[in-house]
C-alpha cells in the first residue's frame, strides 16, 4: 500500500520501548495529508490506512490531531520518538514535533493513560482462572507489560510534560509480565499505586491544550497541499 504525502512516520511499539525480543513484530505509525481539494467534495478520503504485513498505521493529519488532543497514548508516541526511529520526517513533520506539548492537558492525559491501563487490567481479570494456553499466557504477559508502561509513562507526562518512550529497566517489565501471567491479580496493586500517584502528584500540564497552535499547523498543511482542480 502506497500512501502519498506522508509527513511523519516511525517505528513505535515494543521496539521503541526497548521491550522487543526475537520474533517481535515491528510496528510503524505515521500521519499523512490528504490533498486539500479531496476534502471539499461529497466523498472524503479515508482517514486511516492500516496494514498487517507489514504492521503499519497511517492517520490523516486531522484525525491524528484529534487523537492526540484526546490524549491517545498510541498517537502521542509518534512525536516523542528517538531520532533514529523516524523513517519519514518532513519539514511539516518537524513542525508538528515542535508543537507536541500544545496537545497536552492534565485531565485528558490522566484519563487516557489510566483509562488504557485499566482496559489492560480488565483483560487480565477476564483470565483470572489461570487455566489458559501458552499462547494466552504470552498475551497476558504482554498486556501486563503494557499496563505498567502506560502507568509509568502517563505519570511522567503528567508530572513533567514529557515522555521517555524507552523504559529504564526492560527486565523489570518482563518479570512483571511473567508474574501477572502466573497470577493476573498481581496487576491490581500496580494499577492502584499509580492511581494514587496521580492523585498525589502535582501536574506540569495546563488545564486545556493549545488548540490554536494545533489549528495553525493543520492550516499550514492544508495550504501546502492545496492544488485547485480544473473547473
Amino acid at each position: 500500500m502506497t500512501v502519498p504525502n506522508v509527513l511523519l512516520s516511525g517505528i513505535v511499539g515494543s521496539t521503541a520501548y526497548g521491550l522487543a525480543h526475537e520474533g517481535s513484530d515491528i510496528d510503524r505509525l505515521g500521519l499523512f495529508a490528504s490533498p486539500t481539494e479531496s476534502l471539499l467534495g461529497l466523498h472524503t478520503p479515508k482517514e486511516s490506512h492500516v496494514t498487517t504485513a507489514p504492521d503499519r498505521t497511517l492517520h490523516e493529519a486531522a484525525k491524528w490531531c484529534r487523537l492526540a488532543l484526546g490524549g491517545n497514548p498510541t498517537a502521542m508516541e509518534l512525536v516523542w520518538l528517538p531520532d533514529e526511529l523516524y523513517e519519514v520526517r518532513t519539514p511539516l513533520g518537524d513542525e508538528l514535533i515542535g508543537i507536541r506539548t500544545s496537545f497536552l492537558c492534565a485531565k485528558r492525559v490522566r484519563d487516557a493513560y489510566l483509562g488504557y491501563a485499566t482496559q489492560q487490567f480488565r483483560r487480565l481479570e477476564a483470565r483470572g482462572d489461570r487455566s489458559f494456553s501458552a499462547d494466552t499466557r504470552k498475551r497476558t504477559a504482554k498486556h501486563a507489560r503494557h499496563l505498567k508502561r502506560l502507568c509509568h509513562q502517563g505519570l511522567e507526562l503528567y508530572t513533567t510534560g514529557r515522555i521517555t518512550l524507552r523504559v529504564e529497566n526492560p527486565e523489570e517489565y518482563h518479570a512483571f509480565g511473567e508474574r501477572v501471567a502466573a497470577d493476573p491479580s498481581a496487576a491490581g496493586p500496580v494499577l492502584g499505586h499509580y492511581e494514587s500517584a496521580f492523585d498525589d502528584s502535582r501536574t506540569a500540564l495546563p488545564d486545556r491544550p493549545d488548540e490554536a497552535a494545533v489549528e495553525a499547523w493543520l492550516r499550514r498543511v492544508r495550504a501546502h497541499f492545496y492544488r485547485p482542480a480544473p473547473v
